[in-house]
């Protein structure tokens, strides 16, 4: 029997953290790309350490973002924002504590980007099974979580854009960019339904043993029932299912998904800054 050491926070778990995100962005982006004539306009480009990840039609920052900047990838900064600027766009580049020195932070403020928000980054060892005492994450009467079927994909696409505050006009496009997923390696949907009707999902990617807890959402009407709390167990158990010794998730700090996580056993690995480029 293998005992693990307990996982602590340090640089190296940090950068392990950083890379299943890279790694789970990659792939997701990719079989985005891989669509018949890439129509969502898709590039990802390396740039010394970094990768850099761009959209031509979905504008929002997590798809026009910068990941992986490390000490030392200061003379790359102008050719990624060069990058952007010739496709119309404003990056975001992500910042991990440690990860990258006072030079880089100086040479980023000197060609026009600013502090723009921070991010938190939650870790667990899914074999521990570690769920805190009283959490009551038991599914209560009258709630199932499942993994959901490829032809329910527009059944998360609703979920998804209403959840999210979208307009359901996005339903389309974002079932079609979450459809390439499904019989990818690594990747699940779980569907949280109270009394069969559905209402919450949670995203699972799992590669290299590391697993992560991407995307979330719950329609506005389940709100408040430990929707998020029962997907985030399930994925955790499948981690750990799948043998994984890493289980990382993101969110904004203090936030209800923060605690969430909290309540399943997560803890702080690191809290991230963006940078974003000024008009």
């Amino acid at each position: 029997m293998i005992v693990r050491s307990p996982l602590v926070p340090s640089l190296a778990l940090a950068a392990e953290i950083e890379r299943s995100k890279i790694g789970y962005m990659s792939d997701r982006m990719t079989a985005i790309r891989s669509r018949e004539g890439n129509p969502e306009g898709v590039e990802i480009r390396a740039f010394g350490q970094a990768v850099a990840f761009y959209s031509r039609t979905m504008p929002w920052p997590a798809f026009n973002t910068v990941k992986g900047l490390r000490n030392g990838d200061a003379d790359a900064l102008e050719d990624i924002l060069a990058f952007y600027n010739e496709r119309g766009r404003r990056p975001q580049f992500e910042i991990v504590p440690g990860l990258a020195d006072t030079g880089l932070l100086r040479r980023l403020s000197e060609l026009g980007c600013e502090l723009s928000g921070y991010h938190t980054s939650l870790y667990a060892d899914p074999s521990t099974r570690s769920i805190p005492a009283g959490s009551a994450l038991g599914e209560p009467a009258g709630i199932t979580v499942r993994e959901l079927r490829e032809e329910e994909i527009e059944l998360y696409a609703t979920i998804h854009c209403r959840g999210t505050g979208l307009p359901d006009d996005g339903i389309r496009p974002v079932a079609a960019n979450n459809r390439v997923l499904f019989g990818r390696p690594g990747w699940k949907i779980f569907l949280a339904s109270v009394h069969e009707s559905p209402a919450a999902v949670g995203v699972l990617h799992v590669k290299d043993g590391i697993a992560s807890c991407t995307f979330a959402a719950t329609l506005p009407e389940y709100r408040n029932r430990g929707l998020q709390q029962l997907l985030l167990k399930r994925r955790l158990e499948e981690a750990a299912a799948q043998g994984c010794r890493l289980a990382v998730s993101q969110c904004a700090y203090a936030s209800q998904s923060h605690r969430n996580m909290e309540r399943v056993g997560m803890k702080i690995g690191y809290i991230r800054s963006s940078w974003t480029a000024r008009n």
